[in-house]
């Protein structure tokens, strides 16, 4: 294997791994008492300015930038909305519902829920390997559920759907994205998109809770949000994209099927969440049809 390939292999397995650490520190934070709509607005405020220096570098490495019109900074605002704060919210809300583990699961899903939006749009049904791939993965999911439910008291199944209308949130997201993609390129639609979620959790935040509640957080709070920032948000996504580079879109996606199993690996270790037979069964399950439903778009 080249150095070329070799470094694309490791940036894509530490992309995964910053992914899957998401929902650990937003569990570890829930553990000091803060809410949602306070750990997101942290989580935003911290990573704002990584963005704005990712989309100014974007913008900066064209030789000739296209400039932003009206209809492309709706677009942005639509996008921001869906994929970066509604989808965001929904899955912080869940969070205070079930296991990281879960969670990681039932996100992990978005690529069906595409497939299901694609054929509803193009009026036909799935073809045969993608019912197939979309059985997998929600008998993956339920089984995941049951492990959930064995395992913990609360409102497993309300948990459940706020992450699920999250993965339905990013799924609209990525559809509608595809085209500002290719005109402006993942940095900057990612820094426009998230710059517009990050004022609109800031201003749900001074809207809902007194502005000193922000910063008067334990430090443990502020240190799980500066983490996601960092590790779970911006980072990831840069070495997504610098795998995606050297080693292609197929094999960094294989690797990142990776990131329900290290989920759970990482929930069951920092979190002390149980870990059984039926849950990591589902996880594969999950991994295999989503794997299935990625070849056969």
């Amino acid at each position: 294997m080249s150095r070329s390939r070799s470094t694309g292999v490791a940036w894509a397995l530490l992309g995964a791994a910053g992914f899957s650490f998401k929902a650990v520190f937003i569990k570890a934070a829930y553990r000091y008492g803060v809410d949602a709509e306070t750990l997101m607005a942290l989580r935003m405020l911290y990573s704002l300015p990584l963005f704005l220096l990712l989309g100014l570098h974007a913008t900066r490495a064209e030789p000739r930038p296209r400039p932003l019109g009206r209809s492309d900074w709706r677009e942005l605002f639509l996008l921001g909305v869906l994929g970066y704060y509604a989808a965001s919210y929904l899955d912080f809300l869940g969070l205070r519902y079930i296991s990281a583990a879960l969670e990681r699961v039932i996100l992990f899903i978005y690529p069906t829920i595409v497939v299901l939006f694609t054929a509803w749009q193009q009026r036909r049904w799935p073809t045969a390997p993608q019912r197939l791939s979309l059985l997998l993965c929600y008998v993956g999911v339920v089984l995941a559920m049951l492990h959930d439910l064995q395992h913990q008291q609360g409102q497993v199944w309300i948990g459940g759907a706020l992450v699920l209308g999250s993965a339905i949130a990013y799924a609209v997201y990525l559809l509608r994205a595809a085209p500002l993609l290719q005109q402006l390129g993942s940095a900057r639609v990612a820094a426009g998109a998230t710059s517009i979620a990050s004022v609109l959790a800031l201003l749900q935040f001074f809207a809902l809770r007194p502005p000193g509640a922000l910063l008067s957080q334990p430090w443990p709070v502020h240190a799980c949000s500066i983490a996601m920032a960092v590790f779970s948000t911006v980072l990831p996504i840069w070495l997504v994209s610098e795998a995606i580079r050297r080693l292609g879109a197929g094999t960094t996606a294989i690797i990142g099927s990776l990131g329900p199993v290290l989920t759970m690996l990482l929930a069951w270790a920092f979190l002390s969440e149980p870990l059984g037979a039926m849950q990591i069964f589902g996880a594969l399950l999950v991994i295999i049809g989503v794997r299935l439903a990625a070849v056969t778009q």
